[in-house]
């Protein structure tokens, strides 16, 4: 399952290195101002949540019993689809009512981040703890 984090990540990343040509070079004469910043915000978010779920995917290798990793790893590439997705959408097609969806998939993106939050305060408490046990 890791290992298939690690290829979403690869392909969220170049998907939104491709977005991000395609925008620059493309769009650019096309959109306006402010739909080119949205369709950029899609990439941005896109690009660091790509390594985002790289991150999870690596640490899934060193735990790979962790269902907490699994859950962020999921909502993280869900996050993408969702929130990124619709930016694309929205700023291409001028579509405002995909804007309803942007944040169904941030809120994907805060829940990921918590849950690994969640992960790394077990994994604290537990070296704790078997360190006093040393």
């Amino acid at each position: 399952m890791r290992s298939g984090f690690l290829f979403l990540a690869a392909v969220s990343a170049v998907i939104g290195v491709g977005m991000g040509a395609f925008g620059a070079h493309g769009l650019k004469a096309v959109l306006s101002p402010e739909l080119l910043a949205v369709y950029q915000t899609g990439v941005s978010y896109q690009m660091w949540h790509a390594l985002g779920l790289m991150g999870i995917a690596i640490m899934g290798q060193q735990f790979p019993e962790s269902k907490l990793l699994a859950w962020a790893g999921s909502l993280m590439f869900i996050g993408i689809v969702l929130f990124s997705g619709s930016l694309y959408v929205l700023a291409i097609l001028d579509l405002k009512w995909l804007g309803m969806i942007t944040p169904v998939g941030g809120v994907c993106f805060i829940m990921a981040w918590v849950l690994i939050a969640i992960f790394a305060a077990k994994k604290q408490h537990q070296n704790r703890y078997q360190n006093a046990r040393s």
